[in-house]
């Protein structure tokens, strides 16, 4: 019997949907049985000692008690043992949560605002959150959400996923997860937002890899794709007149097989490029200036909408 098997996943706790889910599980039975231990330890040692030691007459003295060195070791060294071993479980799991695999399926992007979100897939389909419209992913491969707001901070919390990641104004965030089988899941806004803060509640809707590959190239709501936008939008901004897309140098960096690698600017810092970094580059270009580039390239801050970034960066993924 494993320790996840301790708590009813149909009463206490959610369905266990994804496989790290059960991790997720296994972990917070462990802390809660662990705490219990520690609590009839901690409270039975110190009943039995009020018991067994209970003054008798006023007059009574305790016997004088030196200190024992080996027994504070102890008491000090096994609790921080368990409390490192507690926190390297923590962050292996929070490790998997945060990093998505290399073979995702699908990428999302979605915007949260009050009092709803919006989701927008590669291929230029959007949606805006309504019991109409749940978002459409495939079971039993990972999707990964690309994650930001247009007004205030959000948190996109799928219970049974176990997943939760804020959306913040002026920053892409991420999260990944890989439905086990098809289901209708719930997502909630897990940070305060506003006076509706309590009906921004929308379902992911997971359905078989084949049936979703239907979905996704049947005819879409949306114009171009968010790629094609961009492609659109990089010539219209001459940025090929500085980025090649080729892999050849001009004046800037080029953009063939950009992001994911590695940059390295004239600082001696590095990064990974990630829709992080592509944004702040494409905003405040001398942010981070590339090693052996010059800082040649305009600010664009003020003058690309939220969209357009992300449209760019969509774009700027393409090329491989």
């Amino acid at each position: 019997m494993s320790w996840s098997s301790l708590i009813p996943a149909t009463s206490f706790m959610p369905i266990q949907a994804t496989e790290i889910a059960k991790e997720v599980d296994l972990l917070y039975a462990f802390l809660i049985i662990a705490s219990l231990v520690s609590f009839v330890i901690l409270i039975g040692g110190m009943t039995w000692f009020l018991i067994k030691f209970k003054r008798t007459s006023l007059d009574q003295k305790s016997a004088y008690i030196t200190h024992n060195n080996f027994a504070e070791f102890l008491w000090s060294f096994i609790p921080l043992i368990i409390m490192m071993g507690i926190f390297y479980w923590g962050m292996v799991i929070f490790e998997k949560l945060r990093t998505p695999p290399e073979d995702i399926a699908a990428e999302i992007h979605v915007t949260g605002e009050q009092w709803a979100w919006t989701y927008r897939y590669a291929n230029g389909k959007e949606f805006y959150s309504s019991a109409n419209d749940p978002m459409i992913v495939p079971a039993g491969k990972a999707t990964k959400l690309v994650l930001t707001s247009k007004d205030v901070i959000h948190s996109f919390y799928v219970p049974a996923f176990r997943t939760k990641q804020d959306a913040v104004p002026g920053k892409l965030t991420q999260l990944w997860f890989e439905p086990k089988q098809p289901g209708e899941y719930i997502v909630f806004c897990t940070e305060y937002c506003g006076t509706k803060h309590s009906g921004m509640m929308i379902k992911i809707k997971a359905i078989p890899s084949e049936e979703y590959a239907a979905w996704y190239h049947a005819e879409k709501k949306g114009a171009d794709s968010p790629a094609d936008l961009g492609k659109t939008l990089f010539a219209q901004k001459a940025c090929a007149s500085c980025h090649s897309i080729d892999g050849s140098r001009i004046v800037g960096p080029t953009m063939k097989g950009l992001f994911g690698s590695g940059r390295k600017f004239a600082d001696g810092s590095q990064t990974k490029a990630d829709e992080n970094y592509l944004r702040e580059s494409i905003l405040v270009s001398s942010a981070k200036i590339v090693e052996g580039y010059p800082p040649a390239m305009p600010v664009f801050q003020g003058q690309l909408s939220d969209e357009d970034v992300a449209n760019l960066i969509e774009y700027i993924k393409s090329i491989k």
